[in-house]
């Protein structure tokens, strides 16, 4: 063993033991069911590669992940995703899900929410809870979160363009709670690029969006520290045609240029990127999904020490949340999808995910049904408990194919990542549509493979059956938008319009001065229970909207 090898496994053991001083791993000894033990990791002891390609858990650069002993003291968070109909409906599945074993919440907002309209408005009509939960005004994100302990549990919030909104509600029921600001844990996916890129639900254009989102970064770090700023997401670009090599590149581009317009803000490097956090997809070829998680640690790390020379460590650490691959589950037997989902779970667990969200089998037709939603949960803790994955660190580290595939993977991350800088990096690529036309390409090839039965979907174009069992499926009640409506007119009637008029305008002032911080002026008139749509409408107003 070369002495930098000797140092660097000294090192690792060190973190090990104050790491299991906080969180002590599960067991005393890990075992096969054969009675064999399992070390807690394992690797060479003299490679002279090793140190600089992949370390030690926990260490620089973090191939193998970025805590020293993984989930051998903790398992990833189990959130999974849920949201439809009012929020009382939505507060319910909640609360079932929490008594089945789920660790974290996951928020799912309805189209108008997403888009910053109230349910009322003419945009938002026949769209009001459908594809998730409709949140007016505080009034709602109360009744959503009722019974809830925040100091507790963790919660993600897939918001984007409103995401200063919806984030300013969740503190204000905490506040509500007596929870203290620093005690809230949780994300906002807050990333407006990707909706420019794969998904579609932007407001404003590019430059006023940016500066939302760093008055974010300035504004949690000042006072919820330990709330994930944004979750910079890779999950759409992937579901919108990607390859594994695109979605993590474009991904990684993506979060350059959050940490480039926040330096550019005056903030400091590791004031924020500690609190960055990223979302995968998880898809069927297991092997190159495993590497694509590795890879992208190993280049966000050299990204971070290198490009932007941050000194802490914890700004190196790539921390990412996956969600099983939506586009990959057929409408045709849905039952597979089951199948599909365990696959892409493993992978995830496999390459070292933060937290995990496994999608229901019936997704393909409409939003999970309870039944569908807890067998979901029960992949992702059969995975936990009964497999023996979780009990060493990085299992399939030193695999000739999966180390081949991550260099692999790594070098095709490199070789975009030198193209978009080239192009005047992440914003003007998106501005100038070079991403979109790369996923469109490979988006088109695909479709063509499936067609030509050279890439095999069991079901769709193989294997299928000539009549289809058609499941129980989960129906949004047609009167929820009537009802919705009828909350948010009542709500208007009963608050003090005075007080709602002065927060908008407040905001209104701020918006016209790019050195203000709009944040407070946001929590402020969330406060006097003004609505998403009229507090974004102000924006609108000041920022215009973008049009693609």
């Amino acid at each position: 063993m070369s002495e930098s090898h000797g140092n660097m496994e000294k090192k690792w053991l060190d973190s090990v033991e104050a790491t299991t001083e906080r969180f002590p791993e599960r067991k005393d000894k890990f075992r096969t069911s054969s009675d064999l033990e399992v070390e807690r990791l394992y690797y060479p002891t003299n490679d002279s590669e090793y140190e600089e390609k992949l370390g030690y858990p926990g260490e620089y650069p973090y191939t193998r992940g970025i805590q020293p002993t993984m989930y051998r003291s903790r398992f990833w968070t189990m959130r999974q995703y849920a949201g439809f109909g009012s929020a009382k409906e939505t507060n319910k599945r909640f609360r079932y899900l929490l008594e089945q074993g789920q660790t974290g919440l996951s928020v799912a907002f309805d189209l108008p929410t997403q888009i910053g309209y109230d349910s009322d408005d003419v945009m938002s009509e026949g769209e009001v809870g459908k594809v998730g939960v409709a949140i007016d005004s505080l009034k709602d994100m109360e009744q959503l979160l009722d019974g809830i302990p925040l100091d507790k549990v963790s919660t993600s919030m897939t918001i984007n363009a409103p995401a200063s909104v919806l984030l300013c509600m969740y503190i204000a029921v905490g506040e509500k709670q007596g929870v203290p600001l620093e005690k809230l844990t949780g994300t906002i996916q807050n990333d407006i690029l990707k909706e420019y890129i794969a998904r579609g639900t932007y407001i404003f254009p590019p430059k006023p969006s940016m500066r939302l989102i760093t008055n974010i970064f300035e504004y949690c770090q000042q006072n919820v520290p330990k709330f994930n700023t944004i979750s910079i997401s890779g999950y759409h670009i992937r579901e919108a045609g990607s390859t594994a090599v695109q979605e993590a590149a474009f991904t990684i581009a993506n979060g350059m240029a959050y940490v480039d317009a926040a330096i550019e803000s005056g903030l400091d490097v590791d004031t924020f990127a500690p609190r960055l956090a990223f979302f995968f997809n998880a898809h069927n070829n297991f092997f190159e999904e495993v590497a694509k998680f590795r890879a992208a640690r190993r280049v966000w790390a050299k990204i971070m020490k290198e490009r932007y020379q941050a000194k802490n460590p914890k700004s190196w650490k790539l921390r990412f949340h996956t969600q099983t691959g939506g586009s990959t589950l057929t409408a045709q037997q849905p039952d597979n999808n089951v199948v599909r989902v365990t696959l892409q779970a493993l992978a995830a667990v496999m390459g070292g995910t933060q937290s995990l969200h496994t999608n229901s089998r019936d997704e393909a037709l409409s939003l999970p049904t309870e039944e569908s939603a807890r067998i979901a949960l029960r992949t992702q803790q059969i995975i936990a408990n009964e497999s023996g994955v979780a009990d060493t660190v990085d299992p399939l580290g030193g695999s000739y194919y999966v180390e081949e595939l991550t260099d692999q993977v790594e070098a095709g991350i490199e070789e975009y990542l030198k193209q978009i800088e080239e192009i005047g990096g992440a914003v003007q690529a998106v501005e100038e549509g070079f991403m979109q036309r790369e996923i469109h390409h490979e988006a088109y090839e695909t479709q063509k493979a499936i067609e030509k039965q050279e890439e095999i979907i069991v079901g769709l174009n193989k294997y299928q059956l000539d009549e289809e069992v058609n499941p129980d499926l989960l129906k949004v009640d047609e009167q929820l938008e009537k009802s919705q409506i009828e909350s948010v007119l009542k709500l208007r009637e009963e608050r003090d319009q005075e007080v709602v008029n002065k927060s908008l305008e407040a905001i209104r002032s701020a918006a016209q001065d790019e050195n203000t911080n709009l944040i407070p002026f946001i929590l402020d008139a969330v406060k006097s229970y003004a609505t998403v749509g009229e507090i974004c409408n102000v924006l609108r107003e000041e920022f215009g909207e973008y049009t693609g």
